[in-house]
């Protein structure tokens, strides 16, 4: 989680132009406010599980994200950190287990599925691609995130735009991408 913080505090200023061309201008921001969070929360409590982390940061960030992405976010690594249950060392297996149990329930949240031009278009390919490697997580995410793109907005602020949605990157798909790349960073 703290990788994770360190890239979107790195990244906030890129999420937020994503963010101002097909939504509110406001999810680096959101997303910087609730990592900066979700760190001094571990910090100050430090959970005694990975189970018990994810849970923690889910839970911080729908209280500090405004937005959908808080209730997202937080659903994501709630329910991922749930699946995990208390175990305190997690396989590769069990995190990709736990964090598609997480992807399924931001999928019911939000109603969002593959194509709609949302976060699940990175999550998806970054959580099945896991079960290769955490480069590759990171990699598909990433590539997930790009195919955006193209895509015309089905879901979320975007949907409203139609297509003027098409041409513009998916900020929720693009810190998606970076909770991937984290992963990844952290265990090089």
């Amino acid at each position: 989680m703290v990788a994770a913080a360190g890239l979107v505090e790195r990244e906030a200023g890129r999420l937020t132009e994503l963010d101002s061309a097909i939504g509110d201008a406001d999810h680096g921001a959101n997303m910087q406010r609730g990592f900066a969070a979700v760190v001094k929360t571990l910090e100050s409590e430090p959970p005694a599980t990975p189970g018990a982390v994810l849970v923690t940061a889910g839970r911080q960030l729908i209280s500090t994200v405004g937005g959908a992405s808080g209730p997202l976010y937080g659903t994501l690594l709630r329910r991922a950190g749930k699946s995990l249950g208390e175990a305190s060392e997690v396989t590769v297996p069990e995190l990709q287990a736990g964090l598609r149990a997480g992807v399924e329930s931001v999928r019911q949240l939000g109603g969002a599925a593959p194509g709609d031009k949302t976060m699940v278009d990175a999550l998806l390919p970054g959580v099945e691609a896991l079960g290769t490697s955490l480069d590759a997580a990171a990699e598909a995410a990433e590539e997930g995130a790009l195919a955006t793109v193209p895509m015309r907005a089905q879901k979320g602020r975007a949907s409203y735009l139609g297509e003027r949605s098409i041409g513009h990157q998916d900020p929720g798909a693009t810190s998606s991408a970076l909770l991937f790349a984290a992963l990844a960073e952290v265990a090089r």
